[in-house]
């Protein structure tokens, strides 16, 4: 079963959320949410969505601020669905950094659709991910299909599991620093420790190596980071 895109909704208006959860997860999407700002900037830490809704009136920060905070450490595409309808508000959101700008209200096919369109401009542009595959030996990694397999069987790794190893095999044959393999996936409040990377490696490993104490495809570089194998020629 391939992995579901997922989907934070940052919203304080409860039927907005209700609604816009109802329409996301009907079409296939993992949702989660937030109801301000600091919440936002957690879930986005912690569970690597693919893509952000973000309401830019919050109660205790304005979406503006979220969306220039979070540019700074990821390009994770960012669709503001906002109730202000002046050029400039869209303008300036645009060029914080934000990929689009729904108008309050909005119809569900609309909403999907846009949805649809970023998170595929996204994966073709490679900012989160490459489009194509990754094989050597007998690891393939699927970026489409948000799928690694071995000698052609899923190895069922859950969503950080699979970012962690598209990061690496986009970055094959670069020893890649356990502080900027945490920046890329958890944003920079993970700095300082690196235990839930080790424990999502290991969980790797076990899933993706015959012998998780001898691996043949991802390397670590004592004190430094990880390193995967180069692709096949």
């Amino acid at each position: 079963m391939n992995i579901r895109d997922k989907i934070l909704v940052v919203e304080d208006e409860k039927s907005i959320s209700g609604f816009i959860r109802t329409v996301l997860a009907g079409a296939g999407y993992d949702v989660i949410s937030a109801h301000n700002a600091a919440e936002a900037f957690l879930m986005i830490s912690s569970h690597c969505p693919d893509l952000v809704l973000l309401d830019l009136g919050l109660p205790d920060l304005d979406g503006t601020a979220v969306i220039e905070a979070v540019r700074q450490w990821t390009q994770l595409p960012i669709i503001v669905v906002s109730a202000r309808s002046f050029e400039k508000d869209k303008i300036d959101a645009l060029d914080l950094g934000a990929d689009d700008y729904i108008t309050k209200p909005f119809s569900a096919p609309e909403l999907l659709a846009r949805v649809r369109v970023a998170i595929r401009h996204t994966r073709l542009s490679g900012m989160m991910t490459s489009s194509g595959k990754f094989i050597s030996g007998d690891l393939t990694v699927d970026y489409d299909k948000h799928m690694v397999t071995v000698k052609g069987e899923n190895c069922h790794l859950t969503q950080n599991e699979f970012k962690i190893v598209s990061l690496l095999s986009r970055c094959a044959g670069k020893v890649l620093t356990y502080d900027f393999i945490m920046k890329e996936l958890w944003g920079p409040q993970s700095r300082g420790t690196n235990q839930i990377l080790r424990v999502n490696m290991a969980n790797i490993r076990r899933k993706i190596e015959h012998n998780p104490a001898e691996p043949k495809y991802i390397f670590t570089e004592v004190g430094v980071g990880y390193r995967m194998i180069e692709p096949d020629a």
